[in-house]
């Protein structure tokens, strides 16, 4: 078996590596797999579940919950691996209702998947014991599951990456935006100063002339942006307060 049947899984990891729980069930996958344990059926499952979950909290509209819609997959109290996914590609807009014709060719994918864990419960009784054909069955559904759960990812992360997610309400770091970035950089100014409660002022200027004030203290400025420059202005601040002469204690 080989780590080349799932490039999209380990794209979407290393795309999503400050998402915990994603992380680990990702390493549970590479471990049954590279075992060759049939649980790598349940946790290639368990990943595209995880995977939609994650997609689904960073996309959806506080103001409109995918959950309340009239229509949704995922409006009953326990949604099953379905409908996580059919959340998932409702909200990325790869299928835009329950009869796109694309839809049919997605479900296929992930009632593969679906259908692989059935069948991986019953392939131990019905090879009776005959170690031989049950290997070869279980090597072939373990494959089969993982390029349906890869299948599944890619389609995923290919059609997240081409949108721009929600400043305000992302998860993504700073570097998601790079676009966005260079044309705040290029387009507005910044002018600051230091105020009498020691927060630093700053004025963002729009390029029609628009202001834009906003107040951040210099620890939450240094901790956010440059943690090595917090941790050398932190010593040099110790040695100056240790320096400082002490108010006399009051008898």
């Amino acid at each position: 078996m080989s780590a080349d049947w799932y490039p999209g899984i380990k794209a979407f990891c290393t795309h999503w590596r400050h998402a915990p729980m994603l992380q680990q069930t990702f390493e549970t996958l590479e471990r049954e797999f590279a075992d060759e344990n049939d649980a790598c059926i349940d946790a290639a499952k368990g990943f595209v579940e995880c995977a939609c979950r994650l997609l689904i909290q960073e996309l959806d509209d506080p103001l409109n919950p995918i959950d309340k819609w009239p229509d949704s997959p995922i409006r009953n109290a326990h949604p099953s691996f379905n409908n996580w996914v059919s959340a998932a590609f409702r909200l990325l807009a790869i299928v835009e209702r329950r009869d796109d014709p694309f839809s049919k060719v997605i479900s296929q994918h992930y009632n593969l998947t679906e259908v692989l864990g059935k069948f991986r419960d019953v392939a131990g009784t019905v090879s009776h014991g005959k170690e031989g054909l049950s290997k070869k069955l279980s090597a072939h559904h373990r494959r089969s599951a993982l390029l349906a759960a890869d299948a599944i990812v890619t389609f995923l992360h290919e059609a997240y990456l081409e949108r721009e997610p929600d400043p305000v309400r992302t998860f993504e770091p700073y570097e998601r935006f790079e676009a966005s970035n260079a044309i705040i950089d290029e387009f507005a100014t910044l002018r600051a100063e230091l105020d009498e409660e020691s927060l630093i002022r700053a004025v963002v200027v729009l390029p029609d002339g628009e202001e834009v004030p906003l107040a951040i203290e210099t620890s939450r400025l240094l901790f956010g942006v440059d943690r090595e420059a917090y941790k050398l202005v932190l010593n040099a601040c110790r040695e100056a307060k240790a320096a400082a002469p002490q108010d006399a204690e009051v008898a």
